[in-house]
Order: C-alpha cells, then sequence, then structure tokens
C-alpha cells in the first residue's frame, strides 16, 4: 500500500461524521462493560539504568533521536509475543537462616 493511498483513506475517513459509522456487527456495551474500563494506555513508564553492549546501542542510536522508545517498542513485542505468565507471589520468600550458610550445621547442632 502507497503512502498516497493511505493518506487518502485517512482524509476520507477524516470527512466521516460519526452517525456514518455503522456500529451494527458491535454487541451492544452495557453498564458493567463500564464498570470495569479503565485507562491503561499509556502505560507509566519508570525510569531505570540499564547496561548495554557498545554495538546494540549504536544500532539503536544509529536511526537518529528516539532510541529509549525504539527500546521499549522492542521489549513490549518480546513482552506480547509470548503467552502471558502467571503473576508472581507478592509475599516475600522464607529468609534462610543466617546460621546455616552454604547448606552447612553450626558444630554442636
Amino acid at each position: 500500500m502507497s503512502k498516497k493511498s493511505i493518506k487518502s483513506d485517512l482524509a476520507r475517513l477524516n470527512r466521516m461524521k460519526d452517525s456514518d459509522i455503522d456500529y451494527s456487527d458491535l454487541p451492544p456495551l452495557g453498564d458493567e462493560f463500564f464498570k470495569k474500563a479503565t485507562v491503561a494506555w499509556p502505560p507509566a513508564k519508570q525510569q531505570l539504568t540499564i547496561r548495554l553492549d557498545a554495538d546494540v546501542l549504536n544500532w539503536l542510536k544509529a536511526n537518529g533521536r528516539g532510541y529509549q522508545t525504539r527500546i521499549n517498542r522492542i521489549l513490549r513485542a518480546a513482552m506480547e509475543s509470548r503467552p502471558p505468565r502467571r503473576a508472581r507471589s507478592t509475599t516475600p520468600a522464607p529468609k534462610k537462616n543466617a546460621t546455616t550458610r552454604g547448606g552447612l550445621r553450626p558444630a554442636g547442632r
């Protein structure tokens, strides 16, 4: 599909009135739908420090500004291509007994 045809399609859609849109194939959205609906996009960003191989970073930066956005898109695509995992438990793991480091028991026990 050429850029010209995309632009003409977008222009045609932009000229459409809401009343011209056929919603007949969509099920009605009741109150239950709107009770569960939340604003989830865009997700909140979290700042972090990441170490990348120099050649990987150079490749990401080779296309100019926006390399951090590219990193995020690559990681999102990888995440979304996998089946969802079970959520991890929020309860902390039990702490190991400090007196039994390395699997060795203190003398006398």
